[in-house]
């Protein structure tokens, strides 16, 4: 498993592990960021952050710290 903020441009990959907690794993969990869903790296930001992916749909921008919290395969 790796960490979400190191996946590829372009790339699809599996959500398997959320290790945030508090209010930003509620966040997570209600964006949708659920084990098994399927997400996809669309764009970075000029600077390399904030990243944006789609998730079930909807194009979600988070920065690295927050995608650094979930793991994927």
């Amino acid at each position: 498993m790796r960490e979400l903020s190191n996946v590829e441009v372009g790339s699809f990959v599996k959500v398997q592990i959320l290790t945030a907690e508090g209010l930003l794993r509620e966040r997570m969990l209600a964006i949708g960021l659920t084990k098994g869903v399927e997400v996809e790296v669309v764009r970075r930001g000029p600077s390399g952050d904030p990243t944006v992916y789609n998730i079930r749909g909807a194009m979600i921008a988070l920065r690295q710290g927050e995608a650094s919290l979930i793991r994927v395969s």
